[in-house]
């Protein structure tokens, strides 16, 4: 800060104090030190020119330092995977007890739809005699390490708006995300590499789109970063024939000067933004190529992920979020939008497990045997259910936001615990609800945060991710 900053603040100068002149006119190298030290610890007072990103404290200490969100977008079906319904079998082929679809609005087919036996044999595994299906045998063999809980339920039944409640805890579009409002609390660990990495690897991306991963109204430096597992981690990352690191870092050099000129005059906090991610884009240029290079990573990795170099798998992306959150990346999240079986239950379910059961094992074994898993928080699951009812002749579920599974582990997580109970036919929770607000509380809890004081204060009122909504599931606590 110069002493002619009041020349660009507007400042009448006969109004400049003595006291004014010793805070804005220090420029003492051993002030500067000490302040970039300070806020380096998180000790200073935030200021428009400190990092938007600095590590932050919680509300009290959280037992996660870190999320990796695996998202099943399209839907799973709990009834083949997770919820065992003898009784479906036993009435399949048959209408669904008229008391039960009574006022029950389906996204495509008629309430009294034939019931659906489930497709695949069920066995109790670990300990915790969790059942699973024969899908699933590798998460078998780490299924003492998990939270599953069979008493999910959301208010939305079509995929847009559905994912869009679990990514923001809203319906409605332009709220933010999880991962930014945990980036927002806790900002980040590591200088070099986004708070907030996405990757995307099903048969498209997911239906809510980028507000999945969005900002919301607030500061976009904490919206997520879309990388891809396949050659440069964000497009143009490389810098164009004829720049080289010196012609880049003068220009920069110069950019941010000018942004901060401005920023000191506006206080906007998009400027900021803006020269942060100047900032860590240039970073990233000698960072990130080698940390997505998981040739590097030892054989016997590979193997236990099922990853292979150079390709956009789910494997591949499990294996890079443990490198990311081994980093310092606050937030990881993986979409792998496949699951929406309206028609060709049995084909697809085998190719899905296929795809994601080795690797979402694998990442709790090797955050497990790196001393990582304790304080990372991993959760997995999809947006809803599927009903008990078919569709598509014999061979697919439809959307049901009633009732759903998803498990969680790590971050201080109850192990081997199964949680809630839905009726004979995994239509309703009976036992344990628990709702995608009070998932949302839950997870804020275990990052340290009283879900109903991180708030942000946007056009006259205080929003939260829960909205007035959420209550802490204890259960789930280790």
């Amino acid at each position: 800060m110069n002493c002619q900053s009041h020349l660009y603040r507007g400042f009448d100068p006969k109004t400049i104090t003595r006291r004014w002149f010793f805070q804005q006119c220090g420029v003492g190298l051993g002030a500067i030190a000490l302040g970039a030290l300070l806020r380096e610890n998180g000790w200073a007072a935030p200021t428009a020119l400190a990092n938007p990103l600095s590590p932050k404290q919680p509300h009290f200490p959280g037992k996660a330092k870190r999320v990796i969100f695996l998202f099943m977008a399209g839907a799973p079906s709990h009834l083949e995977l997770f919820d065992h319904k003898p009784e479906l079998t036993k009435w399949n082929g048959t209408p669904p007890p008229a008391e039960l679809v009574k006022d029950y609005r389906a996204a495509f087919i008629n309430p009294d739809a034939a019931l659906l036996g489930p497709k695949f044999k069920f066995a109790q595994h670990g300990q915790c005699g969790a059942e699973l299906s024969e899908l699933l045998p590798h998460l078998a063999e780490i299924v003492d390490d998990l939270a599953i809980v069979k008493s999910m339920h959301t208010d939305a039944f079509n995929h847009a708006p559905g994912q869009i409640l679990m990514s923001t805890g809203s319906q409605q579009f332009g709220r933010p995300s999880l991962g930014a409002w945990t980036t927002y609390g806790l900002g980040n660990e590591s200088q070099d590499l986004p708070a907030f990495v996405v990757f995307s690897t099903g048969s498209k991306g997911p239906s809510g789109g980028a507000s999945n991963w969005g900002a919301g109204f607030l500061p976009s430096v904490h919206q997520g970063v879309m990388f891809r597992s396949v050659g440069d981690p964000v497009l143009y990352l490389s810098n164009p024939k004829g720049v080289d690191q010196k012609i880049q870092r003068d220009t920069l050099a110069t950019i941010k000067r000018l942004n901060e000129k401005r920023l000191d005059v506006v206080g906007d906090p998009e400027i900021a933004t803006r020269i942060n991610s100047f900032e860590l884009a240039h970073r990233m240029q000698l960072t990130a190529p080698e940390l997505m290079d998981i040739s590097k990573e030892s054989k016997a990795t590979l193997e236990l992920y099922g990853a292979e170099p150079g390709k956009g798998t789910f494997a591949n992306a499990c294996l890079l979020a443990r490198r990311l959150v081994e980093k310092g990346v606050r937030f990881v999240e993986i979409f792998h939008e496949a699951w929406d079986q309206h028609g060709n239950l049995v084909a697809d379910l085998k190719k899905n497990c296929r795809d994601t059961d080795q690797p979402a094992a694998a990442l709790i074994k090797d955050l497990k045997q790196r001393g990582m898993l304790d304080d990372t928080l991993v959760i997995w699951g999809g947006e809803f259910g599927r009903t008990p009812m078919v569709q598509g002749g014999d061979d697919g579920r439809d959307h049901h936001p009633n009732c759903f599974t998803m498990w969680l582990a790590g971050g201080g997580i109850k192990r081997g615990v199964t949680l809630g109970e839905s009726d004979e036919f995994g239509f309703n929770v009976t036992r344990d609800k628990v709702h995608v607000h009070d998932l949302h509380a839950t997870i804020l809890h275990l990052l340290g945060f009283d879900h109903t004081k991180l708030t942000y204060r946007f056009q006259g009122r205080d929003f939260r991710l829960t909205d007035v909504f959420g209550e802490l599931v204890p259960k789930l606590l280790a």
